[in-house]
């Protein structure tokens, strides 16, 4: 088989639906490749011609505020309402064979890991729940403070960790949020906050809904801007 200059590592998904080659960088910035079949010279013959791509979208990925991390090494940090903690990593013996992992958020300090033994799954499994537990405590308040505000009310609001979107609003005027809204500064926060009501009476981007986005957060392009800063 010809042997391709250029092979980055990659995770293969296998999935016979598909009719052609996707790439993506997952939310650790490892490339993703699914493909219709197990076919390594037509994958390596893609990643060949995507490298300009690959390269450029794993260097825009480290420059992102709020990835998670991977608890290789002893530089683990979180991100909690636009700050980055540090992530205390301590070990406690156990004779107990079932995994145990504790949690815990010291308000302006940073994070505790409890574990009895690494397992990264656990780890970020326990994270995902803070960020929803958070989200829902924080997040919940602001929106219905600003609905009165506003004069425009949700009829439903969720929280529920998504790929891309850091909030929704339905047909029906429900607001869904991205769990992971809570890494971001509350400044940045309440903007989608306003940004997902407004949808409420406008069901697009044209400019009245802008212009109504900006009647209640003025300085919104900037806080739009620093929204790219942060991984979903």
């Amino acid at each position: 088989m010809l042997q391709f200059l250029y092979t980055p590592s990659y995770q293969l998904i296998i999935n016979p639906k598909l009719k052609y080659i996707h790439l993506t960088i997952s939310n650790i910035g490892e490339l993703i490749v699914k493909s219709p079949t197990n076919n390594r010279y037509q994958i390596e013959k893609l990643l060949q011609k995507k490298r300009a791509w690959i390269e450029k979208a794993q260097k825009r990925f480290m420059k992102k505020k709020g990835k998670l991390p991977n608890f290789e090494n002893s530089k683990n940090r979180l991100y909690y309402l636009g700050k980055s903690y540090p992530i205390e990593m301590i070990y406690i013996p156990s004779s107990n064979t079932t995994n145990r992992v504790s949690f815990e958020y010291i308000p302006q300090e940073g994070f505790i890991i409890n574990y009895t033994e690494l397992n990264r799954a656990e780890f970020l499994n326990q994270i995902e729940k803070f960020y929803k537990h958070k989200a829902k405590e924080i997040i919940t308040p602001l929106v219905q403070q600003q609905a009165k505000i506003m004069s425009l009310y949700p009829t439903a609001i969720s929280f529920r960790k998504t790929k891309r979107q850091w909030g929704s609003c339905s047909s029906k005027n429900r607001l869904s949020f991205n769990t992971g809204l809570i890494k971001l500064p509350l400044d940045v926060i309440q903007y989608v906050i306003i940004h997902e009501l407004t949808h409420i009476k406008h069901k697009h981007h044209q400019k009245s809904f802008w212009q109504e986005v900006e009647h209640y957060s003025p300085n919104y392009k900037e806080l739009e801007q620093q929204l790219k800063d942060y991984l979903t």
